[in-house]
């Protein structure tokens, strides 16, 4: 760790890691990791030279890209090559399992489902946590009637709904995040813990090589992951060493998972500079998405060749473009966009109170041959764009999944406190 640290009494020690008090940052820890690589609950266990940095690597890259995608966690930052900070929590002894392909202790559970079988949505597993009786399986109910209380909070119906909805999220998002690389999420443990200052839910522990499995190209005899590990027959310092090799090229990898080669951008037109402040919102919820945005002024009534001019500027670059066309009272602007150009175009039209009913039908009434979306608010027409460019943008997906996520969340967190209140 870094010399400026001050380190506090040990609060946990597990098969791969410690946890420390920080004295000098209340409500944070720091997470140490071990070069122990285990197996089986530690049935086998063996020293990996290196494993700790790898793994904290996996784990810190992991985090972040969840983290800007907008879902909850631990994770405060990286610290050294060993170690991270996070924020203090009272873990839920859960561990959440989410499946996309049918392997390992599944098939030994469900005999006659075969190697391969595809879970769509992807399937929910949980396991307490209990070494001496090996992680049993456990059922909702069960979570519910332990009655469980950690940081202050209650382990219910919301709680357990939250975690199941958040753990299928968090899948998705690196499932989606690691197709670039040709790589084929198979499946993922997860836990949670109860912040201890903000009593909330969030993704805690880590999640490195030891979470999942990654078959490149979906191929099972590449495996990259832990079970390379637990596959061996026997441990010879060339098998532990090829074993480093997956876990070295699972750390080098996670590293691009927070970069994407796709680009794209929106281009807000707006009729007249008085339409600005509806544009500003079309920009700032760009902002959240992380999309470039570019307004300009232009009236395909007024100007049509210089509006078909600016067009052709945004098309000649080679960068994926969607135009947001903004006029009120007659749009010529989005159906002139619309037939000049094959790049989406999309209406959103400020319309004002006391036009707004006539002015609306002439982003709806289109000439045969135009697509052009009419979307009356600014934050949708952003929203259609992110959607547009996360079919190829695994960061800008991520951020729409979390949105989703979250928005799902508070209504439960919603409805939850509106019960307690009329109890």
């Amino acid at each position: 760790t870094s010399p400026d640290l001050k380190l506090g009494k040990k609060v946990n020690e597990g098969k791969t890691k410690e946890v420390y008090e920080l004295p000098d940052m209340p409500g944070c820890v720091l997470m140490q990791s071990k070069d122990q690589i285990t197996a089986g609950n530690a049935a086998r266990k063996d020293r990996m030279e290196g494993k700790a940095a790898i793994s904290n690597t996996t784990t810190s890259c992991v985090f972040q890209l969840l983290q800007e995608a907008g879902i909850k966690t631990a994770f405060v930052r990286k610290q050294s090559d060993t170690a991270f900070i996070a924020a203090h929590c009272e873990m839920i002894p859960i561990e959440w399992v989410c499946r996309r392909i049918a392997t390992g202790s599944f098939l030994k559970r469900n005999p006659g489902v075969k190697e391969g079988y595809k879970f769509y949505p992807p399937k929910i597993e949980m396991f307490y946590k209990d070494d001496a009786n090996n992680d049993p399986q456990w059922s909702e109910e069960q979570l519910i009637e332990a009655k469980f209380c950690f940081g202050g909070l209650t382990i219910g119906q919301t709680e357990v709904d939250i975690m199941a909805r958040s753990t299928q999220a968090i899948f998705e998002i690196l499932e989606k995040s690691w197709q670039p690389q040709n790589c084929t999420l198979v499946d993922l443990k997860i836990e949670f813990g109860v912040n201890i200052l903000t009593k909330e839910i969030v993704l805690a522990d880590v999640i490195d090589n030891d979470s999942w499995r990654l078959w490149p190209s979906g191929d099972r005899s590449q495996q990259k992951d832990k079970q390379s590990y637990r596959d061996l027959k026997e441990v010879t310092p060339e098998a532990l060493q090829m074993v480093k090799r997956n876990f070295e090229w699972v750390a080098e990898r996670v590293e691009l998972l927070l970069k994407t080669k796709s680009q794209g951008r929106v281009v807000v037109l707006m009729g007249s500079p008085s339409d600005l402040s509806h544009c500003e919102k079309i920009k700032k919820a760009c902002a959240t998405f992380g999309i470039p945005c570019e307004l300009r002024v232009t009236s395909a009534h007024k100007g049509p060749d210089e509006t078909l001019r600016i067009k052709a500027e945004y098309e000649g670059d080679g960068i994926p473009t969607v135009f947001v066309a903004v006029a009120g009272r007659s749009n010529g602007l989005g159906p002139v966009m619309s037939g000049n150009t094959a790049y989406p175009v999309v209406n959103c039209p400020p319309l004002s109170a006391e036009w707004g009913t006539q002015d609306v039908w002439s982003s709806l009434r289109l000439p045969s041959g135009l697509g052009c979306p009419t979307t009356l608010s600014p934050e949708g027409a952003a929203q259609f764009a992110a959607q547009i460019f996360g079919l190829n943008n695994h960061l800008v997906w991520a951020k729409l999944r979390s949105n989703m996520l979250n928005t799902w969340i508070s209504l439960k967190q919603a409805d939850k406190k509106l019960r307690e209140c009329t109890l």
